[in-house]
């Protein structure tokens, strides 16, 4: 064993042959670029289940705390005549600390359906991912598109497996398949909600205010996204939990769109001298 260390040799070199130790170091380094390498888009980490167990305080009886993770943000969705529009901010917060301003909301799950973020962004950013996993899956297996309402049940069906682990999940799941255009709210406790307007998160209530004033079916392109704009915006003059930038999205049947990114103090400032 002393030779074997000094000569830069492993039991594995000696005792397996060739094409054993290569299945090996094959394996070991898929493991590596799918659990451990974050760089890799589609490299899904350990349970997180699991993970905050580990990390979990313990009182001075040895008794687990349970951890109160405060978050806020604000996600809107409404269905029109001219298909999807998804409105979020990108403040992400601890408590009264924010910790980004720049944060991601909406996931592209693939190139005709997004998801959108709201509750704890580990939670969230893990179970969309694990989504992505399986509509490709799925793809490849049955040679034809997921359709929104088969991925909105499997993801509700993955979330409901973990009800009662503590996870902050509040998303919406949009999207254009062969039925037509679909929205639907899923959330922590695995319930499933379809719909035509969602709006998700702390300042959710400013921007229900904003939608309830100005939704209607028949809103032209700009309309809607002009509105989808407003109504986080106003949410996020509103609501401390929310702010950044606001992202808009809009999903038709050829896909969905990035629209825009426009900073909330621009908007505001833009709003201000229109009102002059």
């Amino acid at each position: 064993m002393a030779m074997l260390s000094l000569c830069g040799l492993s039991e594995d070199t000696l005792f397996k042959s060739k094409s054993e130790v290569e299945e090996n170091e094959a394996f070991e380094t898929f493991q590596s670029d799918n659990t451990v390498n974050q760089m890799n888009l589609y490299s899904l980490p350990g349970n997180p289940v699991e993970n905050m167990r580990m990390i979990t305080a313990r009182d001075t009886m040895g008794r687990p705390i349970e951890l109160n993770f405060h978050h806020g943000t604000t996600t809107l969705g409404f269905l029109y005549q001219g298909g999807i529009v998804l409105a979020v901010d990108s403040r992400a917060t601890g408590g009264q600390y924010i910790g980004s301003q720049c944060m991601k909301k909406i996931v592209e799950i693939n190139d005709f359906m997004l998801g959108t973020l709201a509750g704890g962004a580990a939670d969230c950013v893990y179970w969309d991912r694990v989504l992505s996993k399986q509509c490709r899956l799925h793809e490849l297996r049955n040679k034809e598109r997921i359709s929104v309402t088969a991925a909105s049940k499997i993801m509700s069906n993955m979330i409901y497996y973990y009800k009662g682990y503590g996870l902050s999940i509040g998303m919406m799941l949009a999207g254009y398949d062969k039925n037509g255009p679909s929205l639907f709210y899923i959330d922590n406790d695995g319930s499933r909600t379809p719909g035509k307007v969602f709006s998700v998160g702390s300042g959710s209530i400013y921007a229900f205010g904003v939608l309830d004033s100005g939704y209607k079916w028949d809103l032209t392109d700009e309309e809607a996204q002009k509105l989808g704009q407003r109504a986080i915006f106003h949410a996020t003059h509103r609501d401390a939990y929310s702010g950044g930038i606001v992202r808009v999205y809009h999903i038709t049947k050829d896909g969905w769109k990035h629209i825009k990114n426009e900073d909330c103090d621009e908007i505001y400032d833009r709003v201000k001298n229109e009102a002059k």
